[in-house]
């Protein structure tokens, strides 16, 4: 049997018979990148419950105080630690993502390994940071009696939603950082932005009210504007999301397959540009 090797050919997805030949880097990154994030910190692993709690208060107070938003039956901050809870997965891995190729140029430089590793590694640590989140979100539930919908059972497919989300614009982001440095000092912005133009606080019905419909399409191109409302519906059900939810879907398939389409891309370039 003879092996040939064209130097020509290149797929244009990744290979992901060879992300998994190196799935023990994959772990070891994970695990690096999980014990740098709380090195030398007095408090370590509270961190990732501080912060999340610290916005879980801002938020209520800002908008279930100060600006009343009508929630329903539903607690304001029962609420809103329902859509933080995915949100803060999104924003982890969007953050760290846009940056990790960036920051692990020296290990690039020297050996070779599927650089989609590295982004990877980086959804993986977020998890943390999901899970957190969700023990508070079921915390507050028991505290305030509020049992879940009987659309309980659709609570996974939001979540795997928003991970998939998360991933897109992480490999989207990790390739664009390779190439624009700017996009370092962009995605803080973007995170910012984002908080407040997804329904994390608020109802999407606040927003359908006061804006056009041509506007709320746009709103729902938003890949998470429709994974957290839907997400909280089946938590505490209420109304159905809207149809437009599905722009969201389709957005978050868009990203995914064309952010793998452009790392591959560039892929094999990555060592010049770093």
């Amino acid at each position: 049997m003879k092996t040939v090797i064209d130097a020509n050919k290149k797929s244009r997805f990744p290979d992901f018979k060879e992300l998994l030949r190196y799935k023990d880097l994959f772990r070891t990154l994970a695990w690096r990148d999980f014990r740098v994030r709380y090195a030398q910190t007095t408090i370590g692993f509270l961190w990732a419950l501080i912060q999340p709690l610290v916005t879980l208060i801002i938020l209520n107070l800002v908008f279930g105080r100060f600006a009343e938003v009508d929630t329903g039956e539903t607690p304001h901050i029962l609420f809103t630690i329902a859509g933080l809870s995915i949100w803060t997965y999104f924003s982890f891995v969007m953050t760290n993502s846009g940056s990790s190729i960036i920051q692990s140029q020296g290990m690039i430089k020297k050996i070779y390994f599927p650089r989609l590793v590295v982004p990877l590694s980086k959804a993986v640590v977020g998890l943390i940071d999901l899970g957190i989140t969700i023990v508070v979100l079921i915390t507050l539930m028991i505290y305030y009696g509020v049992m879940p919908s009987i659309n309980i059972w659709a609570a996974p497919l939001f979540i795997i939603m928003g991970m998939l989300s998360a991933l897109a614009v992480g490999i989207w982001l990790s390739a664009l950082t390779v190439r624009y440095r700017d996009f370092q000092h962009v995605v803080p912005f973007m995170v910012q932005l984002g908080l407040y133009i997804t329904p994390v606080a608020y109802p999407v019905s606040e927003a359908a009210d006061k804006l056009p419909h041509w506007v709320m399409t746009l709103y729902y191109l938003n890949p998470m504007a429709g994974i957290v409302d839907g997400f909280r519906w089946s938590l505490f059900g209420g109304s159905a999301p809207s149809s437009m939810m599905y722009l969201s879907f389709g957005m978050v398939v868009f990203l995914f397959i064309t952010g793998l389409l452009y790392f591959r891309k560039i892929e094999d370039d990555i060592a010049d540009y770093v």
